[in-house]
């Protein structure tokens, strides 16, 4: 019964379509002009990946720190390592950089040797007073820059590791931008117009190499990498996809006709972004190229069919008809797999998948409507093809593949399975060493310069991503007290043994150098005071409204929480892990949580935490989409047996990539995980192809296994290798790709598609034969749920 209504279903929906195709074509226009107009809506995204949900206990500490701090990523740095810079007139360039940059009104403030700032004692007032280190303009001799080189590298220990390296001589300016302004486009104007500009002209007048970095900066060109790369994307896949299927049709018109429709696959899709106000991401850049990868099998097979119609009879209403009604069915079906896979993203909690997880199947689905009433539209327009155009299926070349694969399924299946159960065990044991990776910029393009600059600034001041530690003493000024102070420096020196940490930063600094300063400066007294030095520190320090700008970097307003800064290299999740265990030990051991409530937070574990949480949100995400593809089947077969048979050939390419990857090293992370959610979405639907075929040919040779078995893979083998080619070269166009997980995301999942399609040409079939006494029966195929695939041959010469 069902059947016949899905066969009635298909057949009107045909007759609609071929009536009314005047309409179809305006209303497709329209919609296609009102999505347009929503692209003013989309915009690029300014911040960076928050993989936690808002609700998570490690977001809201962080957004606790930012609400007593306010934002950590506002700061960008700038540094020459080069003894030429301390000439005069170098030097007085590099000053008047930052006078330049602090003139800027997006910039708050610039720590810079131009504008460096001492703590001298006035014994007259009893108070510290702030001086700068430069007390005139332009310093005019060697002498000069020299004495200057020589106080900031011996005489001022405060700004060690905050403003140079003392081994190295490495000078390096503090930027740090309007914190209003730093998740906006603003940002990226300054950047691009005002910062990148500036520092150049520098470069260009003293022949120095200005090292650049900071969360603001790599931000900010990372986006615009982003940007880049859509236009190289759609192009990419455009190009391949289209010389692909030009190759396989041999036909302009077939070739045009294919690339209208993904083309207006991609407006909808950049027009769904706007009407949905989502921003474009690292992974919402990928959809439109997706689409034309995921559209161009549709028109596959739909094309493929009006010309087979074409050449049986030469009725082109008929042929259309058929097109509708016969491969609409089976289109439907695989797009439906297919949506589903990227539809589990939703599920997980994280804001940037599930919005990639609703756009990409929104869109699949989206690409199949388009698919389905465009070409048969414009066809029912256009005179029949000729006979050079129908010539492809003929083809003699592609027989020897279908004949090794038949002559493999037939002759060769012990050695089948044995093959697949080596590369199961093999892939089993490489999974076992894969590492999970949490790094902030390990995706980040290795051939972009601010990468070695990353990297530079690591080397020269222990990195650059910024590991928060916040102490909350419980009791108001109570971070002032010596005790408290203490114990603060007792974990500052524990921090400094961790070789993956810089040096750490905060109020005991300031401190230290009070008392420097309260010594005339002498270096030596760069110490926490003792109980008697401390009375009268203090009451200099009371009296010196001066200090207040630099402690509110250290200390909120109240006096009784505190911030210790430290940067980290970049590092993978397995030490990160480490890493925090070990600070938790120390933090503990010096400030005993009945007495201080201490946050270790910071971007760098922030999301470290998000891409552990991502990992097992996809993990279920992966189990979802298997469980509801295997809901599919269980609808489409009826049959338990025939469930596990279909899933077999589908995971075990997951298992050998996912072995791949710990062979090869390539760690688990948000962009690698998303690789088989997609993969195994989009190749079952090759299973569903040939198990439906197969379920036409049991009936119509009356259950006989082996005939049914070869005849399905003569039938569908042509079509299976054309898309999986297509989807293969597709993904590929993703390697590419300046970006590392962008890269892993193409040519894993070409991979994967690749296996999958021999997965499902040599061993499913073979499995079917192997286990054909368990498998089919007249009982368990009595009433055949499905009729999702054209008929070929024979059978449709009874149509």
């Amino acid at each position: 019964m069902k059947n016949k209504i899905g066969k009635g279903f298909w057949k009107k929906t045909a007759r609609i379509i071929l009536r009314n195709r005047i309409l179809i074509l305006i209303m497709l226009l329209g919609v296609t002009v009102f999505l347009a107009m929503q692209w003013k809506n989309m915009r690029f995204t300014f911040t960076e990946a928050n993989l936690l949900p808002d609700h998570h206990p490690i977001n809201i500490e962080y957004n606790k720190f930012l609400k007593t701090f306010g934002e950590e990523g506002n700061l960008i740095v700038i540094a020459i390592k080069d003894p030429n810079l301390f000439t005069p007139d170098n030097f007085n360039a590099w000053n008047k950089l930052s006078k330049q940059l602090q003139a800027k009104p997006e910039v708050s403030l610039v720590v810079s040797t131009d504008n460096l700032q001492k703590i001298v004692k006035n014994e007259a007032t009893h108070k510290f007073e702030l001086t700068p280190l430069i007390n005139k303009g332009k310093l005019k001799t060697k002498a000069e820059v020299d004495s200057i080189k020589d106080e900031i590298f011996l005489k001022l220990p405060f700004y060690q590791s905050l403003l140079y390296n003392k081994e190295t001589h490495t000078i390096r300016s503090a930027i740090y931008l309007d914190k209003e302004i730093v998740n906006t486009s603003v940002r990226k104007d300054f950047v691009l117009n005002d910062f990148i500009p500036l520092i150049n002209d520098f470069e260009a007048k003293t022949g120095l190499d200005v090292r650049v970095s900071g969360m603001p900066y790599i931000r900010t060109l990372n986006s615009q990498s982003i940007i880049d790369e859509i236009s190289m994307f759609i192009g990419a896949a455009l190009g391949v996809t289209s010389l692909i299927f030009f190759f396989f049709f041999r036909s302009f018109r077939a070739t045009f006709i294919s690339m209208i429709v993904v083309i207006i696959g991609v407006m909808w899709a950049f027009g769904i972004l706007g009407l949905l106000h989502y921003e474009i991401t690292v992974l919402t850049a990928l959809i439109p190229p997706l689409i034309i990868v995921i559209g161009i099998p549709n028109c596959i097979f739909l094309i493929n069919k009006y010309q087979q119609e074409v050449q049986k009879h030469g009725n082109q209403a008929k042929s259309l008809q058929r097109v509708i009604s016969n491969v609409g069915n089976a289109t439907l079906m695989t797009n439906i797999t297919t949506a589903a896979g990227f539809a589990t993203f939703i599920i997980t909690e994280s804001k940037l998948l599930k919005e990639f997880g609703i756009v990409a199947s929104i869109n699949i689905f989206a690409i199949f409507v388009l698919s389905l009433l465009i070409i048969p539209t414009i066809y029912s327009f256009m005179p029949l093809p000729k006979t050079k155009h129908l010539k492809h299926l003929n083809k003699k070349w592609i027989g020897t593949f279908v004949g090794w694969m038949e002559n493999t399924v037939r002759n060769h299946r012990i050695a089948v399975f044995i093959v697949a159960l080596f590369a199961m065990i093999g892939s089993i044991i490489g999974i076992y060493q894969i590492r999970i990776s949490g790094s902030l910029i390990e995706d980040m393009p290795k051939s972009a310069a601010f990468f070695d600059d990353i990297r530079f600034f690591e080397k020269e001041f222990d990195g650059i991503l910024p590991v928060e530690i916040m102490v909350d003493t419980k009791r108001k000024n109570g971070v002032m007290k010596l005790s408290t102070l203490r114990r603060m420096e007792e974990l500052e020196e524990l921090i400094k043994e961790i070789p993956e940490l810089s040096d750490p930063i905060s109020i005991t600094n300031l401190v230290k150098y009070s008392k420097q300063a309260y010594y005339n400066g002498n270096p030596n007294y760069y110490q926490l005071p003792n109980n008697q030095e401390n009375t009268f520190i203090l009451s200099y320090a009371k009296g010196s409204a001066n200090n207040s700008d630099l402690l509110k970097s250290f200390v909120d307003s109240t006096g009784q929480i505190a911030r210790i800064t430290t940067f980290m290299k970049d590092i993978g999740t397995d030490k990160m892990e480490g890493i925090e265990s070990d600070l938790w030990k120390k933090i503990n051991k010096e400030l005993p949580p009945g007495r201080y409530n201490v946050t270790l937070t910071g971007k760098a574990l922030v999301f470290m935490k998000g891409t552990k949480y991502l990992v097992k949100n996809l993990v279920m995400s992966l189990a979802l989409a298997i469980f509801l593809i295997s809901l599919f089947m269980a609808y489409m077969f009826r049959s338990f047996k025939m469930i596990v048979v279909s899933l077999i050939p589908n995971i075990l390419p997951l298992i050998i990539t996912a072995g791949m990857m710990g062979f090869l090293g390539i760690p688990i992370k948000p962009s690698t995980i998303l690789v088989f959610s997609v993969a195994f979405g989009i190749s079952v639907d090759d299973t569903i192809h040939f198990l439906a075929k197969y379920r036409q040919e049991l009936t119509k040779n009356h259950w006989h296994i082996r005939k049914s078995v070869y005849n399905s893979l003569r039938e569908t083998g042509v079509s299976m290798f054309y898309t999986s080619i297509v989807l293969f070269f597709g993904f590929s166009v993703f390697m590419l790709s300046s970006f590392g997980g962008t890269k892993a995301l193409g040519g894993l999942v070409s991979f994967t598609l690749l296996i999958a399609m021999l997965s499902n040409l040599i061993l499913l079939p073979a499995l079917l034969l192997a286990l054909e006494r368990n498998i089919a029966n007249k009982k368990v195929l009595k009433k055949p749920n499905i009729d999702v695939l054209p008929k070929s041959g024979k059978e449709q010469e009874t149509l």
